[in-house]
């Protein structure tokens, strides 16, 4: 993916990876931003893009939480004994937020799930979404109304 300015904000944030099946498979119902605890040479790899998001979820474990399945490829020029692609990292965040992220998973059957990946003033940081699986209908209903958008602003710009 291509580092560019988020839409909107700080011209200091640089986004490394979005991920856009997200909002598809799952109803966001809240977001939050934490940090990432990481290596040396992942955030090498970061710089270059070098990173696969769409199969992560997080993960709250004897409360910490952890992001599980973020795929960061080796830094080419990194020693051998450089990181694990797939290794599990740990997510920087308040005592209060965990409790609240592991009672949502946990009780309410939500869903911990990174929406972006990006750099905020030369740190890493992961915009977290805490959602809903969908159902197929919701999936076609959400279609629908997108089409219907886009067809309304396609006959204002033909006026």
């Amino acid at each position: 993916m291509s580092k560019s300015t988020r839409k909107g904000s700080d011209p200091s944030v640089k986004v490394i990876a979005r991920n856009r099946k997200a909002r598809h498979e799952y109803a966001i119902d809240e977001t939050l931003e934490a940090g990432l605890s990481l290596l040396g040479s992942e955030v090498k790899s970061l710089r270059e893009a070098n990173v696969e998001i769409g199969d992560a979820y997080g993960q709250v474990v004897s409360r910490e939480a952890y992001l599980v399945d973020m795929q960061i490829a080796a830094y080419v020029f990194a020693n051998r004994f450089g990181h694990e692609p797939k290794r599990r990292r740990k997510l920087l965040l308040h005592r209060r937020e965990i409790d609240k992220l592991d009672e949502a998973t946990s009780r309410e059957g939500y869903t911990l799930i990174p929406l972006e990946l990006y750099f905020k003033a030369g740190r890493v940081k992961v915009l977290l979404g805490l959602g809903r699986g969908k159902k197929l209908f919701d999936k076609r209903q959400d279609e629908r109304s997108r089409e219907a958008r886009e067809e309304i602003a396609r006959h204002r710009s033909e006026r």
